[in-house]
């Protein structure tokens, strides 16, 4: 049996929104465009039909991935948190570089809502797993290529 598969709402619904156009648009655009490229003539010399049925494959595969992934998905609200000064899944985590005294805000999430740009780690990367069961004030060393870093914990959210 799989692993549940840890998400917020948010990633949850972003996974069901792009399976959702994915099935009601990209899906009959595509049919469509296979269509056409049939109408075109000989199927073996003819580019835009292998082009279309490619990307039908494509289609496929990732509508199978994201129904998978929103089947064992195991949605955590956030805000639901009872033991609000501990880090856990979720939380909204500011670290304070003492090296430099600069602090960087990063919320714990599922691997597949992660973006590092936009301060959401996977709960399964260095930096998340080395900040769980942390409270305020805890240092958090995180492993790096150049050696351990360390962090002290400035803040824990829950929003």
């Amino acid at each position: 049996m799989s692993d549940r598969i840890p998400m917020t709402p948010e990633g949850f619904e972003k996974l069901r929104n792009e399976l959702s156009q994915i099935k009601s648009v990209d899906r009959p655009q595509t049919v469509t465009a296979i269509e056409v490229a049939r109408e075109h003539g000989d199927l073996r010399e003819n580019a835009e039909y292998h082009a279309a049925k490619e990307k039908m494959s494509f289609i496929n595969g990732r509508i199978q991935e994201l129904e998978s992934y929103i089947s064992l998905a195991e949605v955590i609200d956030p805000k639901l948190v009872k033991e609000k000064d501990r880090i856990v899944f979720g939380a909204k985590v500011t670290l304070l570089d003492p090296d430099n005294d600069k602090e960087s805000t990063y919320q714990i999430v599922g691997e597949f809502e992660s973006d590092v740009t936009s301060g959401k780690i996977s709960v399964k990367s260095p930096m998340a797993k080395a900040m769980i069961s942390k409270k305020m004030g805890d240092a958090v060393v995180v492993k790096t290529p150049k050696g351990p870093k360390e962090y002290e914990v400035a803040g824990i959210k829950y929003e």
